[in-house]
């Protein structure tokens, strides 16, 4: 592992600046959060249940970069770069599409799913507010994601991180003009996101249409292998947050300190997970490109080697964290039952990162080798026949927290022993393109 590789540079070249593009994503919601913030409690509130709502779908549709990325990654690396355009128009005409449903549906359904949530009297009304004018930006949002996926699958990865930061910093000015200047409150900070994505959406939607294409026309036979692909991560995307939903609802039903403690741990896994994919995203475009150019070695040396280094990332992590146990948990609450509760899953959270690594890594490698229809049965079998029962049996038998992160602990490790077994198996290593 520690022995210099060919493959060590690409991966480095690759994954530092998708990491960017990844870090500044959330931002978003951040610089909302900090401005919204100083206009009072009802509106924070409102902002934490509307963004729950508009972050969720964002990420659910994630499948637009990810299934992109494998598609032009396998056609680039054969050297076909008029089918890779082509499959970019197909990209943005599928999110253009989806992103009309949902702004549909945001709008129209934007009252019974804020009450789904809990939301009522004027907390409740500030996030129908919100929600509705952020679902205006879900259409821009889904077409950057098809961008990202373009560009990364012909190993651009810079321009990507350019226009989502300067769409960040587009967000923040506006942001503070609206809001602060002209006094626009709640509606200012959605009306400043919105427009910062239109830009956005723009960008990425300009480096689809000038990529060489044998048509940009909508093609039934090109968008079914980005629809099939999306489906399949789809579905594996949902039932992981399934799984952390079901794990919020048994704790919901143990103690608030249970739930507080749990809620922080997610967080934390979930930065960390956005870190460790960074490799993931290399891990697509390396295998995905030689797979197209017919070597199939390359992409077994080089998944190997990502497997390697995402290990030791995740290693690095465990030992951070053990270290932190301390002093990580008091920078989130002073209540000392939920910092109790955290000291009692603290272990297993941390010692979770070298398997989240491993797994991460044979996700990307997956995804890059197409082989999405595994990774989705996977997810599936992983949720339903690891996790919701361990998790189902800590509320009956008193587990509490630990029982259920013990489920989540689960989860991940049948997700390593299958994804682990398909790929030693080698049946994902299928070369060439379609036609």
């Amino acid at each position: 592992m520690f022995r210099r590789s060919p493959y060590d540079r690409e991966i480095l070249k690759l994954a530092l600046p998708a990491l960017g593009a990844l870090a500044a994503e959330p931002l978003y919601i951040l610089v909302d959060t900090a401005i919204v913030g100083h206009l009072g409690t009802p509106q924070l509130a409102a902002l934490a249940l509307a963004g729950t709502l508009l972050t969720g779908t964002f990420t659910m549709f994630n499948f637009l970069t990810y299934g992109t990325t494998a598609q032009v990654a396998r056609y680039h690396g054969a050297e076909r770069e008029d089918v890779a355009g082509a499959m970019a128009a197909q990209a943005l005409w599928l999110a253009i599409a989806i992103g009309a449903v949902l702004l549909v549906l945001g709008v129209a359904l934007a009252v019974p799913a804020v009450h789904a949530l809990g939301g009522s009297h004027h907390t409740g009304s500030l996030a129908v507010l919100y929600l509705r004018i952020g679902t205006l930006g879900l259409p821009f949002a889904l077409i950057a994601l098809a961008g990202q996926g373009y560009l990364r699958g012909v190993s651009d990865l810079r321009t990507p991180l350019v226009i989502v930061v300067v769409a960040n910093l587009v967000n923040l000015v506006l942001e503070v003009i609206f809001v602060y200047v002209f006094g626009w409150g709640l509606a200012g900070s959605a009306w400043g996101t919105v427009i910062a994505q239109a830009g956005m959406g723009a960008a990425f939607a300009i480096e689809l249409l000038r990529a060489p294409a044998t048509t940009r026309r909508p093609h039934p036979e090109l968008m079914r292998p980005l629809a099939r692909v999306g489906g399949d991560i789809f579905v594996r995307t949902g039932s992981l947050y399934a799984s952390f939903l079901v794990a919020s609802a048994v704790l919901a039903r143990v103690g608030a300190a249970s739930l507080g403690a749990h809620q922080v741990a997610f967080q934390l896994w979930t930065f960390l997970a956005l870190i460790l994919d960074a490799v993931a995203i290399a891990g697509q475009v390396m295998v995905g490109r030689a797979l197209g150019a017919d070597r199939a070695d390359d992409a077994w040396d080089a998944s190997v080697r990502m497997l390697g280094w995402s290990f030791a990332v995740g290693a690095l992590f465990a030992l951070i964290m053990l270290g932190l146990v301390n002093v990580l948990p008091h920078a989130f609450t002073n209540d000392a039952r939920v910092i109790d509760r955290l000291h009692a899953i603290w272990p297993i959270f941390a010692l979770m990162q070298p398997i989240n690594g491993l797994v991460f890594a044979l996700d990307g490698i997956l995804i890059g080798a197409s082989d999405t229809r595994f990774l989705k049965w996977s997810m599936v079998f992983s949720a339903l026949c690891v996790f919701a029962p361990v998790a189902l049996l800590s509320l009956e038998l008193d587990w509490g927290i630990v029982g259920v992160w013990c489920g989540l602990l689960g989860l991940i490790v049948a997700r390593l022993i299958t994804c682990g077994a398909r790929f030693a198996g080698r049946r994902w290593a299928v070369v060439g393109v379609p036609g």
